[in-house]
């Protein structure tokens, strides 16, 4: 079989008229002119070429072969007369002397148009993921995808860290999401866990002496799918180091990630060193988040003290937050539809007035506001033109609900958001315990092996709710890349930060019994973080949904539909592992 290219799709020019070349590739299409005249696009990863079939002979085998089959031509290379400067390959074209078929498509009929798959149903296109990567504009996302994990890795090493692979199969750890189980077939009753993150091994790393570590980790989370969250696996550019502070960890990937949001994003401006450093309990009050878009220049206003007893329901008893926006020139409609996507985003009501031109508050809770009109244009700073959106309840949800409708308001207002750059910024000073939503008692905020500020003394000596831990979470355009600390390397400090959600030295000891023993060897301070490559990909593709950015992804269900995972296994699978299936019974 004669096959070996002497060109690629995309690399014949005018300056290779005359030549005799072989090009392979997919059969894209033909414009048929008569039997014996046709205008074939031939398709491989590089790009595009123009095969003009000017014989019966050559028409013939391109009649017998449906679209998407793999041929070979070899022919001639000549000038275009009609040229298509769209094109790299269009001042020239090929005649062919002959058309070998490589791979027959064996359908008539292709369940979507290759050039137009992101149009086709989402499950179609999964399904078919081998079609729909052969669409260039979805394979380009793909190879995007390769050149930043590339530059990542090149950068990572150009800073003195060295790549360190960690195990899969492992011991289940607290990672806050559900864990991937294996059964040990050798330990009946006994599994491994999928890593969730590398966290512990890379922690064991630096207590064996290793300075600097990363990779390119996949972690495995059995947790439901979000736009910018895909089901069961990611990968993250996961890295720690040893005798380091926040600030030298700050310093690496203020270093590392700018220079390769600015070559490859939509985007070509990127937050530069130092980033903004924004402390938690700051940011909750300021934008309503702790993952906040700072390309929106609007800020939470606390209304309490004005609005809290004018008679409007809602308000009563609870604090309000105002976010206040000029040039907003939305109808009534459209501030009906901000209003019930906030809904549906938090489950909370939001509110809204203006103050018209004449310097009277006008339009949704207009009318509670009258008999103090002069109170909340002075607390909150209106001007005639300005509208007001709001939200109430417990601090928490005030502040949360107000983050939401923020950002809607920033991106319909005109001049509040800045929409061409990638804005870096550092959430820090989190708390280290917060009241779990679920449970009601105290929990770890973040990552429970983080070092509490204050150390030892802090723990003894302040209320669990006030103390503050390094750790900290990495933003960009109100999407959150990472979360990571500076590590509670002190096996003492260990147990005492553990005691306060309940769990003893013998619990710490049972749970964490490498990492626990390793410190008691002596540990060096450290720390580290995990910024998630398939959210960084996203952001630079400009991609909406990180599905986009991923070659094989799961659905929304958790499920590869393309190869049908996860599917039942024979009995003797099972038995091989020591599982019974116990179906859950129907209600």
């Amino acid at each position: 079989m004669t096959q070996s290219r002497t060109h690629n799709c995309n690399e014949l020019r005018l300056s290779d008229a005359g030549k005799q070349v072989t090009l392979v590739g997919w059969f894209e299409n033909i414009r048929k002119v008569s039997k014996n005249l046709g205008f074939v696009i031939l398709r491989d990863f590089y790009g595009t070429t123009q095969i003009v079939v000017e014989t019966e002979e050559m028409m013939a085998v391109i009649d017998s072969v449906n679209k998407e089959s793999t041929i070979s031509v070899t022919g001639e290379v000549r000038e275009r007369s009609s040229k298509n400067t769209e094109l790299p390959t269009g001042e020239i074209e090929v005649v062919p002397t002959s058309i070998e078929i490589l791979g027959k498509c064996t359908h008539n009929e292709l369940p979507f148009e290759i050039n137009r798959s992101k149009e086709a149903d989402e499950n179609t296109r999964l399904k078919y993921r081998y079609l729909d990567l052969r669409n260039p504009e979805v394979k380009s996302k793909i190879i995007l995808r390769s050149k930043i994990v590339a530059e990542l890795r090149a950068s990572m090493i150009a800073h003195d860290f060295m790549e360190i692979t960690t195990p899969i199969l492992t011991c289940s750890s607290p990672e806050g999401a559900r864990d991937y189980l294996v059964p040990a077939r050798n330990h009946p009753g006994k599994f491994y866990a999928l890593p969730q993150a590398p966290q512990q091994f890379k922690q064991i790393l630096m207590a064996s002496g290793f300075d600097r570590y990363f990779q390119i980790a996949p972690c495995f989370r059995d947790e439901d799918a979000r736009a910018d969250r895909s089901p069961g696996e990611f990968y993250q550019l996961d890295m720690e180091m040893a005798f380091a502070s926040q600030e030298d960890v700050f310093a690496v990937i203020e270093d590392v990630l700018p220079p390769i949001f600015a070559k490859y994003g939509v985007y070509n401006s990127a937050s530069t060193a130092p980033f903004v450093r924004i402390p938690y309990l700051e940011s909750m009050d300021k934008y309503g988040s702790d993952k906040p878009d700072l390309r929106i220049d609007l800020v939470l206003q606390d209304a309490t003290e004005v609005m809290a007893d004018c008679g409007f329901g809602p308000f009563e008893g609870n604090v309000v937050k105002a976010i206040v926006v000029d040039n907003l020139t939305a109808t009534r409609k459209q501030i009906d539809a901000m209003i019930a996507e906030v809904e549906v985003a938090t489950a909370q009501k939001t509110y809204w007035f203006k103050l018209d031109e004449n310097g009277e508050i006008v339009g949704g809770i207009a009318k509670f506001l009258q008999e103090r009109k002069q109170a909340v244009i002075d607390a909150l700073g209106l001007k005639p033109g300005d509208f007001v959106g709001l939200a109430a309840g417990p601090l928490l949800v005030a502040q949360k609900t107000a983050g939401v409708f923020r950002k809607l308001l920033g991106a319909a207002a005109e001049g509040h958001m800045k929409k061409d750059t990638y804005e870096f910024c550092w959430i820090v000073d989190f708390p280290m315990y917060e009241i779990g939503e679920e449970s009601g008692e105290l929990e770890f905020c973040h990552n429970p092996f983080s070092m509490p500020q204050g150390g030892m003394d802090s723990l003894k000596n302040q209320e669990p709710l006030d103390i503050l831990a390094y750790q900290y979470d990495l933003v960009c355009n109100g999407v959150e890349l990472s979360s990571g600390a500076i590590r509670n390397h002190d096996p003492e400090i260990m147990i005492e930060a553990f005691k306060l959600v309940g769990l003893g030295e013998d619990d710490v000891k049972a749970k964490f019994p490498a990492m626990y023993n390793a410190f008691t060897y002596g540990a060096p301070p450290h720390g580290g973080i995990a910024p998630g490559v398939d959210r960084m990909v996203m952001l630079i593709a400009g991609e909406e949904a990180i599905r986009e950015v991923i070659p094989f992804p799961m659905n929304k269900n958790a499920q590869d539909i393309m190869m049908d995972a996860p599917a039942t296994v024979d009995q003797k699978q099972l038995d091989d592992v020591h599982i019974a299936i116990v179906m859950p019974k129907e209600d």
